[in-house]
């Protein structure tokens, strides 16, 4: 399960400003995936961020919350300016993934009826599953699933649905902040899951680090 993680250094979906510290102070530990959101940090501190992420060995992330099409593309283009290797979300269009091909990003975007801020998902499964197969023809990697930020039913029906069903890697995203839910997600094995907020929010260990919170979920994840 650890290899499934992605630690998002976003709080309330927006970058924390002292995220370099807390990466410095966390990079040694057994996590290999990190990322942030493409907003609450100016692009040069996001450049140097991610720039430090690869030379620690990580493979890197930008989820992108956004819903224009301008907005997406320059997401996108902030993405391959920065040197990201994965770019999660932006709503699909035809122009990002055209875009996207001209780069070495991989491409998981969203899948389902994405709005507001924090963000929220709707439409029934098999809409998301039409979208997805869609998204694999025109060349996307995978897709990212806000399965906890479901509106129209039951989070954990819908996001087991879709992961079984899938074509495409998922990672699921959002809200993933005990260990009961990492339980379910480990029974849904997606391709990876993010986890942010919580590790902010001490859900793990009360009145504890980030550190001390993201130790003990790697410990969890260690032993699943």
């Amino acid at each position: 399960m650890l290899e499934k993680l992605i630690v998002m250094l976003t709080h309330n979906d927006v970058t924390v400003k002292d995220a370099e510290e807390i990466f410095e102070e966390n990079k040694d530990l057994p996590v290999t995936n990190w990322g942030f959101k493409d907003v609450g940090l100016e692009p040069e501190k996001m450049k140097e961020l991610c720039r430090m992420m690869k030379d620690a060995g990580k493979t890197t992330y930008l989820e992108v919350v956004t819903y224009s099409e301008e907005e997406c593309m320059r997401g996108a283009r902030l993405a391959a300016e920065c040197g990201f290797d994965c770019l999660l979300g932006t709503i699909f269009y035809d122009s990002v993934m055209e875009y996207v091909k001209t780069t070495d990003l991989k491409y998981f975007p969203f899948v389902g009826k994405v709005s507001q801020s924090p963000s929220i998902l709707e439409g029934s499964c098999d809409f998301m599953l039409e979208q997805a197969e869609k998204y694999a023809k025109a060349g996307a990697e995978g897709v990212d699933l806000l399965g906890y930020r479901y509106m129209e039913g039951d989070p954990n029906i819908l996001s087991a649905a879709f992961v079984k069903a899938g074509s495409l890697p998922t990672v699921l995203a959002g809200s993933i902040g005990s260990k009961e839910r990492m339980l379910l997600v480990k029974q849904m094995n997606p391709a990876y899951f993010t986890m942010g907020s919580a590790l902010f929010t001490k859900n793990f260990v009360k009145d504890g680090s980030f550190r001390e919170n993201l130790e003990e979920v790697v410990d969890f994840l260690k032993a699943q």
